[in-house]
């Protein structure tokens, strides 16, 4: 499902987004807070988009691509997933921006896209954001948001600094 912002269209993974995709898996600036800094091959990008194509199947959600509106250009990527892909485990929101575009609000804007996205269409009430402790810039996308601090906990094997969001209903 493709969610619409002021700026930003954000797009569910496909083929076309690869080239895009490729440009912050290969950074290793990017990929510091996700992989120590170890960028992805070629074929992991496609690995990635092929599971992320088959979690949107089954869930009805997962990553989505961030395109600048007036470009058309992959600016980063944003998800809905299960905090660390363990199904049952509390909805967590999460994004990554191409070098170039920090700073310019995307991750702000595009995380809200989906918590609204996961408010009306999944009718989630609470959400988590997980990020490296030393992930300042990540941890002030989640303040923005007004996501509280929780607690440093154990996600996708590293010690992790999650922040929370209980997310209020509109009654209808």
């Amino acid at each position: 499902m493709n969610l619409e912002t002021a700026r930003l269209r954000l797009e569910p993974y496909h083929d076309s987004h690869y080239e895009g995709l490729r440009v912050m898996e290969n950074d290793s600036g990017v990929m510091r807070y996700i992989s120590k800094g170890i960028v992805k091959t070629p074929e992991e990008t496609w690995e990635s988009i092929r599971r992320v194509q088959a979690r949107w199947q089954k869930y009805g959600f997962s990553w989505w691509a961030i395109k600048e509106k007036t470009s058309g250009a992959v600016v980063g990527a944003a998800c809905l997933q299960y905090l660390a892909n363990v199904e049952g485990a509390p909805l967590e929101i999460g994004w990554r921006l191409v070098p170039e575009h920090n700073g310019k609000g995307y991750a702000t804007e595009a995380a809200k896209s989906i918590i609204d996205f996961a408010a009306e269409q999944i009718g989630a009430t609470y959400l988590v954001a997980a990020a490296d402790p030393q992930n300042t810039p990540s941890q002030r996308v989640m303040q923005r948001l007004g996501m509280t601090y929780k607690a440093i906990e154990q996600h996708y094997d590293v010690p992790c600094v999650v922040y929370e969001l209980s997310i209020q209903r509109a009654q209808s």
